[in-house]
């Protein structure tokens, strides 16, 4: 396993970076516009491509070599990156360039992911496919604590400038540690002519799960899931900023991490219930409650405690229903597999990224303001003024996420998946082969 440690190492320093500029470009929209629907719609641009290219990307990464895929985004970003900062540095940076830049970003984590995704069980044994993404959520946790408060001190020290040039080193690294590592490709069946068009193999996804009602069901569950999970996003920063300073928002989000932390430690040493569906759709309601319980009050400590439940119960979502994916989807599909997967779980996401700020801004935060057509009513109950209106956006996610996950215990193909769909993987993952040149491009 000493390749996948390599990736692990590289990504998850890159991802240290990716958080820093992602709290300081949330603080410095807010601070620029006072708009919920300024930051609301560069989470719809950077999400809207991989809805869109997933199944392509996917197809195009099954035929590609992997590594090269990964290091190729990672260097992209590492421009894009840079892009922003000097946009920043010259003062010319506004709002259509970030929109551009993390739309180009969209468009190479939608090769990325899959690529990404695809290559853990080619090199870890499947066995491991549970602790190796408590592995990872422990990376993401790590990240999390550390990234929120060190990003809101360096933005008093640094500034967001400062922050960009950080990110785009790591970037570099993660760049670095790919080209140190081999990673092996799947095995193919020979199919004799020419290959088939590449819109054929980025349809093989649809219809594999398609054959798979209890896969197609999971995902299903998931679209709705994360429906709610980008509302709340979309307003999670606004909200406290609201009432808040970016200290305490960094701080806030780092006890998160903490909970998260948590999560994964217990995940990487526990073996979790015999169902692993089980787990996925167990910690996805209770992380529902949580978002129930975070736009209840304005109370930073309860604020804190309810994203430490939230991101407790992610990495059991996270690493359980990858897991079980890796384990029935056969490694030399896993591309247009996986990007299908992304597509349709997150299809509903740029709907609410692109209602989120909208919603926040015309309609439930002039509700619940003082002298609101709510505040006699529900603002008894969870307050009125700044930020109530989305505390109340939070509640109505946390509700439909409860009822998404219990509606899949209740469907039997889907609490049933483990023991009716057979395993796709070996027990021991391919043997690494040597590494080409790292130039050479990918082809066709």
């Amino acid at each position: 396993m000493r390749t996948f440690f390599l990736v692990w190492a590289g990504q998850l320093v890159s991802s240290f970076g990716s958080m820093l500029s992602r709290f300081g470009l949330g603080v410095w929209v807010f601070e620029e516009t006072g708009s919920a629907t300024s930051f609301a719609l560069i989470l719809f641009f950077a999400v809207l491509p991989g809805v869109l290219l997933s199944p392509i990307a996917g197809a195009y990464v099954d035929r590609w070599d992997r590594r090269r895929v990964m290091i190729a985004t990672d260097a992209g970003a590492a421009l894009a990156t840079l892009a922003v900062a000097l946009l920043l540095f010259a003062g010319r940076l506004e709002m259509w360039h970030i929109y551009v830049v993390v739309t180009v970003g969209g468009v190479l984590g939608a090769f990325q992911g899959p690529a990404h995704g695809a290559t853990t069980s080619l090199l870890v044994p499947k066995e491991q496919f549970a602790r190796a993404m408590g592995l990872v959520q422990f990376g993401q946790a790590g990240v999390r604590i550390a990234a929120p408060v060190l990003a809101a001190a360096l933005m008093g020290v640094i500034g967001f400038r400062g922050i960009l040039l950080i990110d785009f080193t790591t970037f570099l690294f993660a760049t670095g540690t790919l080209l140190l590592v081999a990673i092996p490709s799947p095995p193919r069946a020979a199919v004799p002519g020419k290959k088939p068009p590449i819109w054929r193999e980025a349809v093989y996804g649809w219809r594999y799960l398609l054959e798979r009602r209890g896969l197609i069901g999971l995902v299903a569950v998931f679209a709705v899931v994360n429906l709610a999970m980008a509302i709340a996003q979309g307003v999670y920063q606004p909200m406290v900023l609201s009432t808040a300073s970016p200290a305490v928002l960094g701080t806030i989000s780092s006890i998160g991490g903490v909970g998260m932390l948590a999560g994964s430690l217990l995940l990487s040493v526990w073996r979790g219930p015999r169902r692993k569906i089980h787990g996925v759709l167990g910690a996805g309601g209770l992380a529902g409650l949580f978002h129930l319980l975070f736009g209840s009050s304005a109370a930073v400590p309860v604020w804190a405690a309810s994203l430490f439940g939230v991101l407790f119960a992610m990495p059991f979502v996270s690493g359980y229903v990858t897991a079980v994916m890796m384990r029935k989807v056969a490694p030399e599909v896993q591309g247009r597999v996986f990007a299908t997967i992304q597509m349709v779980s997150m299809s509903s996401a740029p709907i609410a990224y692109l209602a989120a700020g909208p919603l926040a801004d015309r309609v439930f935060e002039p509700l619940l303001r003082p002298g609101g057509a709510l505040a006699g009513s529900v603002g008894s109950v969870i307050g009125v003024g700044p930020g109530r209106g989305m505390g109340m956006m939070m509640i109505l996610a946390g509700v439909v996420i409860v009822l998404a996950t219990l509606a899949g215990f209740l469907h039997p193909r889907i609490r049933n998946l483990e023991e009716e769909l057979p395993d796709a993987i070996d027990p021991a993952p391919t043997a690494p082969a040597r590494p080409e040149p790292a130039a050479a491009g990918a082809a066709d």
